[in-house]
């Protein structure tokens, strides 16, 4: 990421190693397929990236081999359309409740609102873009790519390759916004709004750039790097809520339970999550479970909670471990 990064040897660095080497071999779990783009990543990448709020680095593995954001995008297009709209407005469009279905299911419109259950599943995520402002679909998409730069701290780019794939298979998609559209929920030119649903889901990143987007929700919005505020920090605790509660797909509630810190993954292999106040960590591994989420991803944040003890009630019981080992030379 730079030479503004301060790369600091310490225990952290030892149970990341440790971690990468328990798990380099597993082989369960398979490539997304749906987006023939995606059935194109190595199983083999991994890597693993701890960055805390004050620049401090940690990281293993594949952590500079670009992917595809996906599914990740929700978050920082959430917190967006937060700045643009409002709470108050935003949620008559988008709700927050979590949901036991699957990311792409077709019938998550509440039955008496008829919004989106929550910005995290496609539907949501679709409504929500669909609500970025901008003069016409350039500005809008500039927009959003300006957004993504404040986050990582430098130039982003769209993956021409993946977002054509997404466009030319995302019928599933086509047919929630025409669902919301029928509603009220979405107005205006659908495929517009569609196309760049699809690029943000192929912004490219690396699994250091993913702890570097946590690291800075971590941080209240503010880049620990480069000082850039990303977003508003009156926002941050809707953005963390509605990731703790919907970010793992229909597996929220078991991470909630075991791992107990707000996360989001993506179909590409990242998991992104957020130690408030402390650091941002990821872990990128294509190979995904029933649920879309990164086999060893899944592994890795289990074995990192429980050692540091960064499960939230743990943090407000003080009994964090994670704070102290930082603090160790």
């Amino acid at each position: 990421m730079g030479a503004n990064y301060r790369i600091t040897m310490a225990p952290i660095q030892a149970l990341l190693e440790s971690l990468h080497h328990r798990y380099r071999d597993l082989s369960s779990g398979t490539l997304a397929s749906y987006i023939p783009q995606l059935a194109k990543a190595d199983p083999q990448w991994f890597g693993l990236s701890v960055v805390t709020v004050d620049g401090q680095c940690f990281h293993v593995g594949d952590v500079a081999q670009q992917f595809t954001i996906q599914s990740i995008s929700k978050v920082f297009v959430y917190g967006m359309a937060l700045e643009d709209y409002g709470r108050d407005r935003l949620l008559k469009k988008v709700g927050v409740e979590p949901t036991g279905d699957p990311f792409n299911s077709l019938i998550r419109l509440d039955e008496d609102s008829k919004r989106p259950d929550n910005p995290m599943v496609n539907a949501g995520a679709i409504a929500t873009t669909s609500l970025i402002t901008g003069a016409d679909p350039t500005e809008r998409l500039n927009r959003l790519l300006a957004m993504f730069e404040r986050y990582i701290g430098r130039e982003v780019y769209v993956d021409v390759s993946t977002f054509l794939s997404e466009r030319d298979t995302g019928h599933r998609n086509r047919a929630m916004a025409h669902l919301m559209l029928n509603f009220g929920m979405i107005n205006g030119d659908i495929e517009a709004a569609l196309d760049l649903y699809f690029q943000q889901c192929a912004v490219l990143v690396t699994c250091q750039d993913l702890a570097v987007m946590a690291a800075t929700l971590a941080n209240q919005g503010c880049h620990p790097l480069t000082g850039t505020q990303a977003v508003d920090s009156a926002y941050i605790r809707d953005i963390l809520s509605v990731m703790y509660t919907c970010g793992m797909y229909n597996f929220a509630g078991e991470w909630a339970y075991r791992v107990g810190i707000p996360a989001k993954s993506g179909v590409s292999g990242g998991i992104l999550a957020v130690v408030p106040n402390l650091a941002g960590i990821a872990v990128f591994s294509p190979p995904l479970d029933k649920n879309g989420n990164s086999v060893r991803g899944l592994r890795v944040f289990e074995d990192l909670s429980r050692e540091y003890g960064f499960h939230l009630f743990d943090l407000s019981l003080g009994r964090c471990r994670f704070r102290d080992a930082l603090q160790q030379p």
